[in-house]
């Protein structure tokens, strides 16, 4: 049974319940993460009629599919983006674990401290945010830093250290520190951070003019300098709605398979901070949008009070069943209006620039292919592949080749190799094998063959690419080599038969795209390479051990997770994936002998 005809087969089945839907390419990877009211519906929707280019694309893609029925829509929404931030599916919207929102953390160690991090944790400690991004929260965490003299260093030292003798630290490595002297503070930052810096300020004020009374005029002066880091570090509340509500507002623009998302932070009625996200969409763009809201929800444990979302649509209804302990609201007049669509022209004006960074981007990309091609003496190589080969004394080698269409990587189109007839550490031969693998299959299938080929080498690379082209295939097709110099960067171009260097600007946009196509090309083929090295390493160890075949290896690995952990464990630990004793003994045995 082919692919469509399996998938035909499975549509029948789909029940009319909701759920969530994994939508999964050729090699098993989940590339899409929907959610849906109606499985039966939505699912079958994908592969029935016609589509805008963006969905089509995905649906091209898609060679099979499995579904999770979920008892409501709500349960479904909340599914949907846990199983995107697991994934990390190429045609969802993600926010990926390295985006996730930064926090100030006060620990809960017997002698606390202030840092940053982007995992909420139940370790008792106290966390406040999140904040948009890193400066933010980095700024703020250097002003909280100079008010209140929390250790600063992550191991108690053996004595006291600058922060101490700058007032910025209570010195408990050297000093003891009562408990009520840290609870106060933690009181104190607790205030700030939740939007009492006015008071503290007032404070900071009634000190600096006691201080100057007292005509202790240096400690004035440290105190009138943290008033003025507070005023530098509070101005950024432009917009105040005086009514001290913690709110999230968002606004969004959607155009040419592009969304744009902006979050304004209100804390006590005061606009904060924001965030900007620019992506690539292919659903429904209510749906993405929606999806972008759950996801920023899901692992955020310090919901506000308020969300304002730009209009009620379908599914809308689903963030406010989901987040029953704020409102959410979509304000049609007054000042919250005002908020929204203000995020939501925000958020047009950043695409708007994006569109015009990447014409931009694409016109230097154009000018580069073009000079390319007057440089070699050929029409404009509008698509590139590039070879390179990979290995170790002539072991695992690997070759690997890339793609560049109009100046621009695309990576759908990158290619693996695993060199098969070569014995030994025989470059060219390795590359000959390779070209003649890759353009006997494109001239079998009919498919569009490359304005230029880049080898990763020189003359000898050259000649031993067009020897396989010319003689073997018939092919004319120009062919040009990189050198690199003694430090390893491209220093040398070389074309033709008998290949000569061709002279060529190291400024230019057309040496600059062909240093990219170099870099890419080799860090593809040395990650592939280095993949296939270390599991032949693994594989070639475990399956000289007698009773072990490739089922018990893989079973071992998956169990212990490495070589090292393997050889450390006891013999009981092999008992759970139902090896005995005795081979266990046996394993361990020769283990330790390598």
């Amino acid at each position: 049974m082919d692919t469509r005809e399996q998938i035909r087969e499975k549509l029948k089945l789909l029940p009319d319940k909701p759920g969530v839907y994994l939508m999964k390419s050729h090699d098993g990877e989940i590339i899409y993460v929907g959610k849906a009211k109606v499985l039966k519906n939505r699912v079958r929707s994908y592969f029935n009629g016609a589509h805008s280019g963006k969905t089509q694309l995905l649906v091209s893609n898609i060679a099979d599919f499995e579904y999770i029925v979920t008892n409501t829509e709500v349960e479904a929404l909340v599914l949907e983006g846990t199983l995107i931030k697991k994934h990390l599916p190429i045609y969802n919207i993600n926010l990926k674990d390295d985006k996730a929102y930064p926090y100030i953390k006060i620990t809960a160690d017997e002698h606390p401290r202030l840092e940053i991090t982007r995992r909420v944790q139940k370790d008792k400690g106290k966390y406040f945010g999140p904040y948009p991004n890193a400066s933010a929260a980095t700024e703020t965490k250097k002003l909280l830093d100079r008010l209140y003299p929390l250790r600063k260093c992550k191991t108690l030292k053996d004595k006291v250290c600058l922060y101490y003798h700058i007032n910025q630290c209570v010195a408990p490595c050297e000093y003891p520190v009562e408990p009520e002297t840290y609870a106060g503070m933690i009181k104190e930052i607790s205030k700030f951070l939740n939007g009492g810096h006015e008071e503290i300020k007032k404070n900071l004020q009634d000190k600096m003019m006691q201080e100057a009374e007292n005509l202790n005029f240096e400690r004035a002066k440290e105190l009138r300098d943290q008033i003025a880091q507070i005023d530098r570090v509070m101005e950024k509340q432009k917009v105040d709605l005086h009514d001290n509500v913690d709110r999230d507002v968002f606004g969004y623009h959607a155009d040419k398979e592009y969304m744009c998302v902006q979050v304004f932070y209100m804390r006590q009625g005061k606009m904060i901070e924001r965030a900007v996200e620019i992506f690539h969409y292919h659903g429904d763009e209510m749906d993405d949008f929606l999806s972008y809201v759950a996801q920023f929800y899901i692992d955020n444990h310090d919901l506000p009070q308020e969300i304002l979302l730009p209009r009620e649509g379908e599914g809308t209804e689903l963030i406010g069943q989901w987040l029953t302990s704020v409102k959410v609201r979509y304000p049609q007049r007054g000042s919250k209006k005002q908020l929204v669509d203000m995020a939501n022209e925000n958020a047009r004006i950043a695409l708007d620039e994006r569109f015009k960074l990447m014409d931009r981007d694409t016109s230097r990309t154009v000018k580069a292919i073009e000079e390319l091609g007057e440089v070699m003496m050929i029409p404009t190589p509008r698509r590139i592949e590039a070879f390179d080969n990979s290995n170790i004394q002539g072991t695992d080698a690997v070759a690997a080749m890339i793609v560049f269409d109009d100046g621009r990587p695309n990576k759908k189109e990158y290619r693996k190799y695993k060199i098969k007839t070569v014995e030994g550490p025989n470059d060219y031969a390795s590359m000959q094998e390779v070209v003649r693998r890759r353009y006997t299959r494109l001239l079998k299938e009919n498919s569009p063959l490359p304005d230029l080929i880049v080898i990763d080498g020189g003359k000898g690379h050259i000649n031993a690419a067009l020897e396989v082209l010319e003689d073997e295939l018939g092919l004319d097709i120009p062919v040009c080599g990189l050198a690199k110099d003694e430090k390893h960067r491209t220093s040398q171009l070389f074309l033709g038969h008998d290949p000569v260097p061709v002279s060529i600007d190291r400024s230019s946009q057309a040496f600059y795209l062909l240093t990219r196509v170099q870099e890419e090309v080799h860090r593809f083929a040395i990650t592939f390479h280095r993949q296939q090295h270390g599991k032949n390493a693994i594989r070639s160890i475990l399956d000289d051990i007698p009773g072990v075949g490739e089922k018990r290896r893989k079973e071992l690995l998956k169990h212990f997770g490495s070589l090292p952990a393997i050889k450390n464990a006891p013999v009981e630990e092999f008992r759970k994936i139902g090896i005995g004793d005795k081979l266990a003994k046996e394993i361990l045995a020769y283990l330790a002998q390598v």
